[in-house]
């Protein structure tokens, strides 16, 4: 068996494959991106068992940015296998590719949403809240001067601004990169939405189409209230993302929320480095101090000096940092306490392996929770 990066005459099969795994519109996916001068065949792994595709994998290069400061990072999509090669650890082989060219491209962290617990096995950590869909109970009326269409390429921008307007509370985002733009108002999977106010691009969003059965809407944008009023009764779904506050009135009440991105980190050090601005932001105001983080089989020590982090000192196995005035974090829990809701505080409430140690206002500074808004190729 043959683990690579695919190449233009492997597309026939592969989306063969994905469509007779996933759904046609998957077809119509792997062939936008596979012939993208912004993504192409690179971003495309197999398995091949000769001249047979057998399984196949998407990395798509992505941004996720945590307190304004952005992090390279790959994301998992369009996961296939032949169903006659299905137990033979092939998509385990698929994802050290992934891994591997994840780590050529920069990428400080990888995610992925998927089939629960399947990508625990790759070292994936449950991390990051997914936007409940819910359902749409009570239409609302659309105000007199709003129009809807289908949003074209030179429409790029204006989606853009909108949803960087709608992004710029949450602590941790990630966008649609303009490829990624491209490819979702050119595929069938979906359809990218704007609503005119006398002319003016005022909301968008981007819904399922009506052929699957029951609409969902989602990534929800809109300059105020009545624009997005508009585009939930002119597409009229079945079902929202919830994003916005004007929909509350609109959405059955919400339910616990259990679906979660999984993230993965590859190079703890690294990301500390990158993240190092983050840090610093959080700490300003606190007194110098001395802070030491232990993960069990490593940790590491800084100096906070009221004004600046001094350089990172990582070292071993460290049983008790609690001892030495260090918090305790288990490293499988470091991506939902970097990235996720719960912060240090919440987290050592449900895991007994995290904990903030006797410094508890100096590590309460450095992890807080953690808002979020993620937009991704696929809706959730």
């Amino acid at each position: 068996m043959d683990i690579r990066t695919s190449r233009p005459e492997d597309l026939p099969q592969i989306e063969k494959l994905v469509v007779s795994r996933m759904d046609p519109s998957d077809g119509v996916d792997a062939r936008l991106l596979m012939t993208d001068p912004d993504a192409g065949c690179d971003w495309v792994g197999v398995a091949a068992d000769g001249d047979r595709i057998v399984s196949t994998l998407t990395l798509m290069d992505e941004v996720v940015t945590l307190d304004g400061v952005d992090l390279p990072a790959g994301q998992i999509e369009q996961v296939a296998t032949d169903t006659e090669y299905e137990g033979r650890g092939l998509v385990r082989q698929l994802m050290g590719w992934a891994h591997d060219r994840s780590a050529e491209r920069g990428h400080l962290l990888q995610f992925v949403m998927g089939v629960p617990y399947f990508y625990r096995q790759f070292g994936y950590t449950y991390s990051i809240p997914i936007k409940q869909t819910r359902p749409l109970v009570e239409k609302p009326e659309a105000v007199a001067g709003h129009t809807i269409r289908r949003a074209t390429e030179a429409d790029i921008p204006v989606l853009q601004r909108l949803q960087d307007d709608a992004q710029r509370s949450a602590d941790l985002r990630v966008g649609h990169s303009t490829p990624c733009w491209r490819w979702l108002i050119n595929r069938t999977g979906s359809v990218t939405w704007i609503v005119d106010r006398d002319g003016t691009p005022v909301a968008t969003g981007r819904s399922t189409p009506e052929e699957e059965g029951d609409v969902v809407l989602g990534e929800i944008a809109g300059v105020d209230d009545d624009a997005v009023k508009a585009l939930l009764a002119l597409t009229n779904p079945a079902e929202v993302v919830e994003r916005h506050p004007a929909l509350e009135g609109h959405l059955e009440a919400r339910r616990p929320g259990l679906e979660q991105y999984l993230v993965r980190i590859p190079d703890v050090p690294a990301l500390f480095e990158h993240l190092r601005p983050v840090f610093t932001r959080r700490l300003r105001g606190h007194e110098p101090d001395d802070v030491l983080l232990g993960f069990y089989r490593t940790h590491v020590r800084f100096r906070w000096d009221g004004e600046e982090i001094g350089p990172f000192e990582w070292g071993g196995v460290l049983q008790g940092p609690g001892v030495e005035g260090g918090a305790g974090i288990a490293p499988d829990l470091l991506a939902p306490l970097l990235f996720g809701p719960h912060g240090i505080d919440g987290l050592r409430r449900i895991f007994p392996d995290v904990y903030p140690g006797p410094k508890f206002k100096l590590m309460n500074r450095l992890f807080p929770p953690v808002t979020s808004d993620l937009l991704t190729f696929y809706l959730p």
